[in-house]
């Protein structure tokens, strides 16, 4: 059965929900049969990268806040992400635009390491304070995963897989997500946010029990 999830790799929530989804799937019986389709969405299609602003001083530029109330925000975001095992790191968050990032996990998806790759994205970025939009980081992630440097390099400096973003972005239209995380279970039932993981748990179950009758006799 798959799980589509519309995700941005600079959006802190979708880490969030990301941590509390796999947590739902470690206590699904049938986990193994779960496949995972990462969809790509852009919060901020327009951001321009920046590597010398402070993400404090963008996100209140962004939502015309002070720097003190963009500050506060983001750490109650931390304190969420910690809550889920997660570290953010937003002093040295780089303001990046993540549609090469998101090339770049479709890359992945090629050679069946999307998920890997957006592991390496979130953490790179909320962690590691690493520039997303940078191809030399991108291809190091590369490395990681098992691929050849040169490979992803040569891929991200064309136009390819430009295409798949833009077709999720505009699936996303299609299925109802005005926002991220959006998760589909089987084409069926849908999830916005980063919401509890008994929701996911839950919604896994009843998905599942739909999608394979005879799963509880297995």
């Amino acid at each position: 059965m798959k799980v589509e999830i519309w995700s941005d790799v600079v959006c802190p929530f979708c880490y969030i929900g990301k941590r509390k989804f796999e947590s739902a799937l470690e206590k699904f019986p049938h986990k193994d049969e779960i496949e995972i389709e990462w969809k790509s969405y852009q919060l901020s299609p327009k951001m321009k990268t920046e590597p010398s602003k402070n993400v404090h001083q963008y996100l209140a530029e962004h939502k015309g806040i002070s720097l003190d109330e963009a500050k506060a925000m983001n750490e109650e975001v931390t304190r969420m992400a910690a809550e889920n095992g997660l570290t953010y790191n937003f002093d040295k968050t780089i303001v990046a635009n993540s549609f090469t990032a998101h090339r770049f996990s479709h890359f992945a998806k090629q050679y069946a390491k999307q998920n890997e790759a957006e592991e390496l994205l979130f953490r790179a970025y909320f962690t590691e304070g690493k520039n997303i939009d940078d191809i030399d980081t991108l291809a190091a992630l590369g490395t990681q995963l098992g691929l050849t440097a040169s490979t992803v390099k040569e891929t991200l400096k064309t136009t390819m897989f430009s295409d798949d973003v833009h077709m999720d972005i505009y699936e996303a239209s299609q299925v109802g997500a005005q926002g991220v995380p959006f998760f589909v279970f089987d084409n069926k039932y849908a999830i916005s946010g980063a919401q509890d993981s008994s929701l996911f748990l839950q919604t896994l179950e009843k998905a599942f029990a739909e999608h394979d009758p005879n799963a509880l006799n297995r």
